[in-house]
Parts: C-alpha cells; sequence; structure tokens
C-alpha cells in the first residue's frame, strides 16, 4: 500500500511539473484590473476569468459533437471542471428536463421530486427509482418501499450519492441506520410542514434559504444548492442575481484571486465581480460567449470561484488558499451520451438553442 501511494505521488508530481504553468491561460499583472478598487485581485483572478472563457468554449464544442479534445490547455484535458454555467452540467439539465418539466405535476410533487433528486444528486438512483416505481410522485411515495430498494441497492455494492458533494449523515446522534432513511424522513417532515407552500409564499430567494436552513443537516452549502434548483421550477421566480451564499470551495477560490478583500464579504466580492463581468472579461483579452444571451449569474460566479480553486492547484500552486489542497481529485471521463440541452422556460432562451451564441 505505502509503495503505491509513493507511485502514485510520483504520477502527480509529473503531471504537475509537466502541466504547470498553464500555456493556455496565461496571467496578467493585478494593476489590469484597478476599476475593481478597494478590491486586489492576485494573477489567479485573471486566471478566472480565462479559465471561464475556455471552459464555456469546450462546453459549445462539445455540444456542436466536436470529438476530444475539447482544449488545448493540458489542465482542462485532463482534469474534471463543471461548465461555466451551472445549468448546463448533465446533472443539472436531467433535472431540468427529466424531473421539473417532464410530464405536469402539482407543486407539492415538484418539490417533492426536485428534492428527493438533489439529495442523491445522482442520475442512476432517480433512474433506480423510477424502474420500480414509475413517475415519482407523493401518490405513489412509501418509506417502507423506498428503503427496501435503496437499501437492496446498497447491498449490491451499488452507490446511490453523487460524490460532487458531501451529504451530512446526521452523525452519531440520528436514529438510522442508513444515510438514506434519514433523508428520506426528513422529506417527509419538509411536506408534512408545507414547506412546498412556504417556499412559495416567500418574497425573496434570502427567506426561502431561510426556510430550509432550519432543517436538521442541511447548512448553508446545501440551502443555497437546493434554493436555487428550486428557483429552476415554477414554484418560485427569484433573480438569481439577488442572493448568494459561498460554499467552501468557492471561499478557497476567492482567497487565492484576492490578496486583499478591502473590507467586502466574500458574498459582496461575488456580487460585485458578477456586475463587472464584462469589464473583467475585456480586461483579460478573453472572448467569452454568453449562454445565448445570458450573462453569469450569482450562482455561476460562485462556481467558477471554486473551480479556479481546483484549477490554480496546478497552474499557480505557489498560491495557496484556505485549505491548502494542492491536488485535483477528478479526472475527466468524458461522456458519450449526446447532451440535449433543455432551461427553465422562464429564462426564455429554448428558442434560441440552435443559434451560435455568437449571433444572439
Amino acid at each position: 500500500m505505502k509503495q503505491k501511494k509513493q507511485g502514485e505521488l510520483k504520477l502527480e508530481q509529473k503531471e504537475m511539473s509537466a502541466l504547470s504553468p498553464s500555456p493556455i491561460i496565461p496571467t496578467l499583472d493585478a494593476g489590469d484590473f484597478n476599476f475593481l478598487r478597494p478590491l486586489k485581485p492576485t494573477k489567479v483572478f485573471s486566471t478566472y476569468w480565462r479559465f471561464a472563457a475556455e471552459r464555456q468554449k469546450v462546453f459549445l464544442k462539445r455540444i456542436r459533437g466536436t470529438k476530444p479534445p475539447w482544449s488545448d490547455d493540458p489542465v482542462i484535458q485532463i482534469h474534471k471542471f463543471t461548465n461555466a454555467y451551472r445549468a448546463s452540467d448533465r446533472v443539472s439539465q436531467y433535472l431540468i428536463r427529466r424531473v421539473i418539466y417532464e410530464g405536469k405535476h402539482s407543486l407539492r410533487d415538484t418539490f417533492f421530486r426536485i428534492l428527493l433528486f438533489k439529495i442523491f444528486n445522482r442520475i442512476g438512483t432517480w433512474e433506480l427509482l423510477e424502474s420500480e416505481f414509475g413517475e415519482i410522485s407523493l401518490q405513489n411515495y412509501s418509506f417502507k418501499k423506498y428503503d427496501k430498494l435503496l437499501s437492496e441497492a446498497m447491498a449490491k455494492g451499488e452507490r446511490l450519492y453523487s460524490a460532487a458533494y458531501i451529504m451530512p449523515s446526521g452523525g452519531r446522534s440520528s436514529e438510522y441506520a442508513r444515510k438514506h432513511q434519514m433523508h428520506l424522513r426528513l422529506l417527509e417532515k419538509m411536506i408534512a410542514d408545507e414547506l412546498p407552500e412556504q417556499i412559495s409564499e416567500a418574497s425573496t430567494m434570502a427567506r426561502s434559504f431561510e426556510l430550509i436552513r432550519e432543517y436538521p443537516t442541511i447548512g448553508d452549502f446545501l440551502a443555497y444548492q437546493y434554493v436555487t434548483d428550486i428557483n429552476y421550477s415554477e414554484i418560485t421566480n427569484f433573480k438569481e442575481s439577488e442572493f448568494v451564499v459561498p460554499g467552501p470551495g468557492a471561499r478557497d477560490g476567492i482567497k487565492k484571486c484576492f490578496s486583499d478583500f478591502g473590507g467586502l464579504t466574500e458574498p459582496e466580492i461575488i456580487k460585485f465581480i458578477s456586475r463587472r463581468q464584462d469589464e473583467c472579461f475585456s480586461a483579460v483579452g478573453a472572448d467569452f460567449q454568453s449562454l445565448w444571451g445570458r450573462s453569469l449569474q450569482l450562482i455561476d460566479c460562485q462556481n467558477l470561484f471554486c473551480e479556479v480553486d481546483k484549477y490554480a492547484r496546478v497552474a499557480h500552486p505557489e498560491i495557496v488558499g484556505i485549505t491548502g489542497r494542492t491536488r485535483i481529485k477528478q479526472k475527466l471521463k468524458p461522456s458519450v451520451e449526446p447532451l440535449i440541452l433543455f432551461y427553465p422556460p422562464k429564462w426564455g432562451i429554448n428558442d434560441k438553442l440552435h443559434l451560435s451564441p455568437c449571433d444572439v
């Protein structure tokens, strides 16, 4: 085991030596962002915008059917990164197209379907439930039946949860032997408390976030993810530009991007740079193609801070964040399945998808 770890370490060191610095995403002096005062950007901040532009180009090449490699950047070629737009990621696309908008569902069923899907955040788990119970709804839900199916899948060695982020188990204080049992009961409680109705009546995204945040095992990060997913549906109609909560990865990225926050909080920084995104892309000479006219929203800028934190571990290893992590764990494994794009109809971009983003 020790020899294996040493071998893996040598391979990672060899990769990092070969890949750093990135030849595709050069850096500019912090002075190029003087219009962002009182913030003091580091060279990672120029990488942030170049990375966003390059990752969006990769996305557009993939949906056009271009064969890999989709980027000349060796870091992006080898490692897995989410899209510049959160809603363009494969799991988010599945949620929007299949879970939310396929068929007609009541407010309570829509909420139930969204939270059930997002708790596991894994397409395979959703399709396992569908194959056994048909259309997922409160009417055919049974804790006993769902638990039995999921427990049997676990016994066969199947993974129920996505590795995208860690879902809390409730710890030793939990009365349930398995994590999925606790989550099913938690979802039941949300429905019994009429949380779907409360969220639909909330006046702001921040208030919806607070309502979800009150439930046990749900922290700031998950509550923000869930309120964003719910907002893809017709349950709410908040602007994604009104509220943001940075997760741990984003906080790491913000720390790497700025040597001085200029008295701003992390959410304020995300809002500030989001409003100045056109100037920032221009400052680094990056040709960013928006999502058919839709600019980067706060959730997207938040995610990009998380992704540039990972990218900088290889491209800028000398710049340390909060956690001090030095590796990018996930390697790119391109999916052979075509991505059928569908965005929330209220965004008004689905009728433009046949066009090149440059033409919008």
